[in-house]
């Protein structure tokens, strides 16, 4: 944890005491950490006790008690303690992102997975593609997390729905108490879905929305253009900054060469409600799921899966590999990969891959941003000799991969190493 980590930790603790109402201060916009001074305690002192004991109208003591503990739940946070007047002196854990890396490392796409508890449960789902495609997802996750599921579809099961890589376990399962799985029906059959967008890209539009809201293969959505507007053939990445875009490496833009191509699609039939109220993409609209664009979100979580296998590549042609051998300046990315074991755990309890998805999309754009900054320059530059400093960022780069790639499995969806 960096002193900049450290600071904004102990801000959150301020900030949690006066939502709790155990202080009554203004938060404050900045806290200052420092090193103890000889004979001190612990990795770093902070005076922010002494700070707000006036305003809150109390002892530092009890200011810095307060504190205390909420600062000391914190990740990476081994002991708090109070000294003087108020000071709170901290010690940190050792190596806790290391460990984090070496931990993702060695377990490779299982990380976050638990092992299994001798619980069977079933799964019911509506006889629809959306519905099976859920059921399949949540099957495989819940298997991640010790449980194993057998799905039961409560109707008659499309044979189609196997080459969207659903397994049919049971059909016509009439008379259960509940069904689990009922969301907002996609408007194509399996059929279709697979003509117009292929296995991963059908998987992603029928997973990614929450189960109340219609699909992504449906129609469009703020990832998504409509009919009467531009497409990335007609704009450049450059006109489209957002905020998690980096500023190189950026993902090429053109149709996914893992989908169908769309101009090869024949034409269906207009119809007038849909082309006015939910327009799709067309021969010359290539639909957005497929598109190789950072407003794509399937797109972005492959191409920073792509980037790290890149950079792993790279690596080894210049003689050293990933190792986690210093600490990294990288609160966003760091997060996102420790989050994962947690993510599966609420996606397994919630049934909501969705929240998987999302997970990713977060997870890969930190990723993409880590990657390119001049800050974290993962790969030596000119005549620069591979470092600690190289070689620890590689190795969270990898662990931010390997995420990446597990979770895209457990969606059902691949995760190619070259884009």
């Amino acid at each position: 944890m960096t002193p900049a980590e450290l600071s904004r930790t102990v801000r959150h603790a301020v900030c949690r005491a006066v939502e709790d109402g155990a202080l009554r201060v203004d938060a404050p916009r900045d806290v200052k950490v420092e090193r103890p001074r000889p004979g001190g305690r612990g990795d770093y002192a902070t005076g922010i006790a002494l700070r707000l004991a006036r305003q809150a109208g109390r002892p530092a003591v009890e200011v810095a008690a307060e504190l205390g503990h909420r600062i000391a739940a914190a990740p990476g946070i081994a002991a708090v303690d109070i000294t003087g007047p108020g000071f709170l002196n901290i010690t940190l854990e050792p190596d806790t992102q290391q460990r984090l890396a070496r931990d993702v490392l060695e377990r490779g796409e299982k990380y976050g997975w638990t092992d299994l508890t001798g619980v069977v449960e079933e799964i019911t789902y509506r006889a629809d593609v959306r519905a099976a495609v859920i059921a399949d997802a949540l099957r495989r996750i819940r298997l991640s997390q010790g449980t194993q599921s057998r799905t039961l579809c409560e109707g008659a099961a499309d044979p189609g729905w196997t080459r969207l890589g659903v397994r049919i376990e049971a059909e016509h399962a009439h008379g259960r108490p509940r069904t689990d799985v009922a969301p907002v029906p996609a408007a194509d059959d399996a059929a279709t879905l697979l003509r117009r967008l292929g296995v991963d890209a059908a998987r992603w539009g029928l997973l990614a929305a929450a189960a109340h809201d219609r699909p992504l293969t449906d129609h469009p959505t703020a990832h998504e253009p409509t009919a009467h507007e531009p497409t990335a053939h007609d704009r450049p990445l450059t006109d489209h900054p957002t905020a998690h875009e980096p500023p190189t490496h950026r993902p090429p833009t053109g149709p996914s060469p893992t989908g169908p191509s769309p101009a090869s699609t024949p034409a269906r039939p207009a119809d007038r409600r849909s082309a006015t109220t939910h327009p799709r993409a067309t021969a010359h609209t290539p639909h957005p799921l497929l598109l190789q664009h950072e407003r794509n979100p399937l797109f972005r979580v492959r191409y920073a899966h792509a980037r790290a296998r890149a950079l792993s590549r790279n690596a080894a042609q210049l003689g050293f590999a990933g190792s986690p051998d210093e600490h990294v300046d990288a609160p966003a990315l760091t997060a996102a990969v420790g989050g994962h074991p947690a993510v599966l755990a609420d996606v397994a309890r919630l049934g909501a891959p969705d929240r998987l998805a999302r997970h990713l999309e977060v997870t890969a754009d930190a990723l993409l941003s880590f990657q390119s900054s001049a800050q974290h320059s993962v790969l030596p530059v000119g005549d620069e000799k591979p470092s600690a400093a190289h070689r620890s960022r590689l190795a969270l780069a990898e662990a931010a991969g390997t995420v990446l790639a597990g979770g895209l499995s457990l969606l059902g969806i691949s995760a190619p190493d070259h884009l």
